[in-house]
Parts: C-alpha cells; structure tokens; sequence
C-alpha cells in the first residue's frame, strides 16, 4: 500500500521503538514469541526494510524499554546506550531512551530516577500496567508518588495499558499534573472486537489534560493480527484526531512487535494514508515535530 500523502512528507521520528538482544539481556517474556525473539537493533530494521517499495528508515529514534527482566533494567539502558554509540557518523539516529523504572518502591524509586537521569539519553521512564491484575494498580499512593517523583526530574512518564485500564489511569494522571504523560498504543483499545465505548470517552476525558499526549502506534496489534484492514484501524485514528489534535500525536512503529501482524512498512504507510487528509503541517507535527518537543529531542 502506497501512501497518497504529499511526497514532500518524506522524514519522521519514531517514538516507540524496542532492541533487544538476549545473549546480552534476558527478556523472559520473549520465550513465548520465538517470531520476534532475535536480535532487533536499528542494523537489523534497516536489513528489513531496504530495498522496499518506497521504504523510508526514520530520522531519529525513541527506544523503549522492552520489559526486560527487571534485575537488568539498567544494563537494558547500557545496551542501548551502545546502540547508538556505534551508529555510524552519517546514521545517527537514536535520539532517546524511555527505560523502565519501578514506581512503586519509594526510595528504590527516587534512588532509580536520580541514576537514570544523569544519563544523557534518558527522556522518560515506563513501568508496565498493562499486566497487573489488579485494577486500582496505578491508583495506588505509592505508584502516584513515583510518577509525581519522575515529572519533578524532567522525565517523562509512559502510559502502557489495556483499554479496561483506562479508568484508572484517568486518576493517575489527574493525581500528577506535572508529569508529562504519554498513552501507548492509544490506551490498546478493542479493535479486533470493534469496540469504542467507554474508550471514546475514556481517551476525550485524558485528552482534556493538557500534559497528556498519545502514540499512534501499537493498533494493528489490538486488530485481527491475520485479516486487519485500514478501516478498521480508522474509527480510532479518527477519535484520537478529534480528541488530541494534531499538536498531542506522535507515531510509532511498535517494532519489533508490530511484525506480529505487519511489517514495519505496511504500518507506516498505513499511518501516513490515515493521516493524509490532515495539511501537511499537522502531518509533519504528528509524524516529527511533536516528538521533538515532548520528548526534548535533540
């Protein structure tokens, strides 16, 4: 699929990208997915996609942490710290880490934020909801103190949850009005169920914090993995538009996960035909400059 978007929207920042390499770095919950267990680092992206039909790499990069086992979360920060180290002169790309810190432990918290700060790379932190069981997770006085404890540093806060997660998170983020936050994956809503609702207000109810952006990425993963199409995926897009404007959407590729129901490729050209009726500033917002400025990218 080609996008009809104007050709001259040809750069793009990707938000949400993982690297893993598990000879260096165990990731226990990769066991289960042998299709994207290997070795994923931008050399292996750009192998994926060269030589495609229109195939573009992005400009720069946010790598995400990709719940490691978490006794080597700071070695994951180290690893991609090497990562774009050795990204040649002409290739750099890798603008910013968003590591996992854990939120919930009080002065392990704070003792984990102040390290991960004084990395240079480091734009925000990400502690998974998504998998907790119980639904007043992130409601708890002690998590709330550590997203409180990450926006009094200057870091961002990413937002990783299930769409029956979204209520909670709602008080989370009206607890913490001076972290920037930022929903993953659209807050995963039901698209391969079709449903909207209560995500439809569940997303315009956190869209009316001013200190909450969203990444368009991570929906064709929630869709029929094998029979997606783009109008499934544009019922949502549609919303996130209309709730978060273009000036609060950031796109991300969700790679290497993505490749559990698409290519890197298909995705975005996916992304760009969605947005292409949109001017090409608030397509150039949403695909580049809104990443530049939230998380501070140089």
């Amino acid at each position: 699929m080609r996008s009809p978007a104007d050709p001259v929207m040809t750069s793009f920042v990707d938000t949400h990208l993982h690297c893993w390499d598990r000879t260096q770095v165990p990731y226990p919950w990769l066991d289960g997915y042998p299709a994207i267990a290997g070795r994923h680092t931008p050399a292996e992206l750009r192998a994926e996609i060269s030589g495609g039909d229109g195939a573009r790499f992005p400009d720069k990069i946010v790598i995400v942490e990709g719940d490691c086992d978490r006794a080597r979360a700071f070695d994951e920060v180290r690893a991609a710290e090497a990562l774009a180290a050795s990204e040649p002169a002409d290739e750099k790309t890798i603008a910013g880490i968003v590591a996992f810190a854990p939120m919930d432990r009080g002065d392990e918290t704070i003792a984990a934020l102040d390290r991960l700060r004084a990395r240079p790379l480091l734009r925000g932190v990400r502690h998974l909801i998504q998998g907790e069981a119980d639904p007043d997770f992130c409601r708890r006085p002690a998590f709330i103190a550590g997203v409180r404890a990450a926006g009094e540093r200057g870091l961002s806060f990413d937002v990783c949850v299930k769409h029956h997660q979204l209520a909670s998170v709602i008080d989370l983020v009206r607890e913490c009005p001076g972290t920037q936050f930022i929903l993953d994956h659209a807050g995963k809503p039901d698209v391969r169920g079709r449903r909207l609702d209560p995500w439809r207000e569940q997303i315009a109810t956190l869209a009316w914090f001013p200190y909450v952006a969203c990444k368009l990425s991570g929906l064709v993963t929630e869709a029929d993995p094998a029979a997606w199409t783009i109008d499934d995926l544009r019922p949502y897009t549609d919303h996130l538009l209309a709730r978060f404007g273009a000036r609060r959407l950031m796109f991300g590729g969700d790679w290497p996960v993505v490749k559990l129901a698409s290519s890197y490729q298909r995705w975005l050209d996916t992304a760009l035909t969605l947005l292409s009726p949109l001017p090409l500033d608030e397509r150039e917002a949403i695909m580049s400059s809104n990443a530049q400025r939230i998380y501070r990218l140089s």
